[in-house]
């Protein structure tokens, strides 16, 4: 006799009325216990306490709630919580792309929560942030065979916060080629953009990149990728891009060279050296990621983005941050924050398709 096979349902036990002592509420909710980026554990890993008693980690997500040095549309600060709403659908399953899962790879994957960041005092909560990465990038890794020392994905925050990154890779990696996928340059000199009105606003969410090269913490070998905002001199401002190491890749070139054309002149520019990977959103076009502080028209759309991201594949990525996030300007959609969320998976996917040995792995 043959019985017809019955479908399983995808969470808990069937619904039947009656008892529920066989009703689970426990397992299953995207949405149950605190919002942490796609459901990840999370860990205070900024307490040596609470690292003692949780779980090590190879990968980092952290929070960087900062937005007092922006030019144009302030709310960054709540970006990494708008990023980690839009990330509830990710719950580790396949990629359609690839058959891999990231989350459920040999990585141990945790979100460390938000810095906690003064709205202040630009130069206290920047030193807050430099002291949360080195504490963070300081633990031993979970899987030491792959590395002793976990990498950080960051979540902004304005562009600022990718300094504080980039000290904290310095110092556990060495220095590293900046692929900064952005529609601005961010290496103004701080005399041109900020500088001027005074020493405490050199340093801002245009001028980081130029500081990170002045502090030797990157290569020669770095390459800006989806650039199409104005320049603030015509020349001045080309000059001193090529001084602080990038290479340019405009947003328009997509239209002739596709996809395939962007990653290879990306994977020829950084060559073999280890990669820090910083996605401002405004990459994006405001079609596709209204909710950021400096939109430019004219921009990728998400499907080409993430296209170039996953083509990156091989690359020693050894941190990177999705930034520029501004919830409150996002529409009923959530389109930035879904974005931002996917940008992120893409971002730690190749964190873990290819682990990368860090200074102290070589001592």
């Amino acid at each position: 006799m043959t019985h017809a096979r019955q479908q399983r349902p995808m969470f808990g036990a069937a619904y039947s009325p009656g008892s529920d002592d066989d009703v689970d509420v426990v397992s299953g909710s995207q949405f149950n216990g605190l919002q942490t980026y796609a459901s990840l554990p999370y860990v205070n890993c900024l307490s040596d306490t609470e690292v003692e008693k949780g779980p090590k980690y190879d990968i980092a997500i952290l929070g960087a709630p900062f937005d007092t040095t922006v030019t144009g549309r302030p709310g960054a600060r709540f970006g990494p919580g708008g990023i980690r709403i839009g990330s509830q659908r990710i719950q580790g399953g396949y990629s359609v792309y690839t058959g891999r899962s990231t989350l459920l790879s040999w990585a141990t994957i945790v979100d460390c929560g938000d810095v906690p960041l003064t709205w202040l005092d630009n130069t206290v909560a920047l030193k807050q942030l430099d002291k949360a990465h080195r504490i963070v990038s300081s633990r031993k890794a979970a899987n030491e065979s792959h590395s002793v020392t976990p990498r950080i994905v960051t979540l902004g925050g304005d562009h600022t916060t990718t300094l504080s990154a980039l000290r904290s890779t310095h110092k556990r990696w060495g220095p590293v080629s900046v692929i900064h996928f952005d529609s601005h340059i961010d290496t103004w000199d701080p005399a041109v953009l900020g500088g001027r009105i005074s020493d405490y606003a050199s340093l801002n969410h245009g001028t980081f990149l130029h500081i990170a090269h002045e502090e030797h913490l990157i290569l020669n070998t770095s390459i800006h990728a989806g650039i199409r905002a104005p320049l603030i001199r015509a020349k001045g401002d080309m000059r001193n891009d090529m001084r602080c190491g990038f290479a340019m890749v405009k947003a328009r070139d997509l239209d002739k060279v596709g996809t395939e054309g962007i990653i290879k002149q990306i994977k020829d520019r950084v060559g073999d050296s280890k990669v820090y990977i910083s996605v401002d959103i405004d990459v994006l076009d405001p079609a596709f990621a209204p909710a950021t502080g400096t939109a430019e028209p004219g921009g990728w759309s998400t499907r080409e983005l993430l296209t170039i991201l996953d083509g990156l594949q091989g690359l020693h990525v050894v941190g990177a941050d999705v930034v520029e996030v501004a919830p409150i300007y996002d529409n009923p959609g959530e389109t930035t924050v879904l974005a931002a969320a996917e940008v992120a998976l893409s971002l730690i996917d190749l964190m873990v398709e290819n682990p990368v040995k860090s200074l102290a792995d070589t001592k």
